[in-house]
């Protein structure tokens, strides 16, 4: 059985009181912040929030901000879902460099303050890790850190997952460390510490912020089944109980 994002039916979720903005950082590069970002963002607009989602930074290719586009119905173009693409797949700020272009965290912020206008909510996907450097001088911490936004952070749900998070936490900014989220995404052929990661992390960061999703293939939040769909219900009502 397949239901549309749509189909989520959760307790009434009040945006105006939450913060307006989140980041969507991960322990790593391919562990599911596109998909998460998508999802997020598809489920809130079918209750009919205002939400925009951006991906300002991409390197080697714009597939990540497509799926961010798709998920808005198309209602933005692709420059204003992703302002900086740099043709080589390495970090941007190396990217960048190869192209003799420059981005500053000003400019940068610039953007991200202006699409926050633009909606109730706004969702930031970085680009790679939390420390990946994204142009001269800055990463995504100094992005989160000059929006006073809320992270979310996408970890692998295997082995090492415990010491990658941890790491990510303790490369925040002290204020919003103590704010963050953590959400596990299972992995398609699971290990033995996919089960036991939830319960050790919950313990480090509490388990109101600790959430765990089963395998997001690519294109998932196009239809979803239906044990994804009340799983992404529980998660999703945990974050925004935690800002009501």
């Amino acid at each position: 059985m397949m239901c549309l994002v749509s189909d989520i039916q959760p307790a009434k979720l009040v945006v105006a009181t939450m913060p307006r903005v989140w980041v969507i950082t991960g322990t790593d590069t391919g562990v599911g912040k596109t998909v998460l970002t998508a999802l997020l963002t598809r489920f809130l607009r079918a209750q009919g929030h205002q939400v925009r989602a951006v991906k300002p930074f991409c390197s080697g290719s714009r597939d990540d901000a497509e799926v961010l586009l798709r998920a808005q119905a198309g209602e933005l173009s692709l420059d204003e879902v992703n302002p900086w693409y740099f043709r080589l797949p390495v970090a941007p700020l190396v990217a960048a460099r190869g192209e003799r272009r420059r981005v500053t965290l000003a400019q940068t912020v610039r953007f991200l303050r202006a699409a926050a206008k633009q909606s109730d909510l706004l969702l930031i996907e970085g680009a790679g890790g939390l420390l990946s450097p994204l142009g001269e001088g800055f990463c995504l911490r100094e992005v989160i850190t000059a929006l006073r936004a809320i992270p979310l952070v996408v970890c692998s749900n295997r082995l090492g997952a415990i010491n990658q998070a941890r790491l990510v936490f303790a490369a925040l900014p002290p204020g919003p460390a103590a704010r963050a989220h953590l959400v596990l995404v299972d992995q398609a052929r699971p290990d033995e510490s996919s089960r036991t990661n939830q319960q050790v992390l919950a313990s480090n960061f509490g388990s109101g912020r600790v959430h765990r999703v089963p395998w997001l293939p690519t294109g998932a939040p196009a239809s979803l089944s239906t044990g994804l769909t009340r799983r992404l219900r529980y998660l999703l009502g945990d974050l925004f109980r935690t800002f009501n």
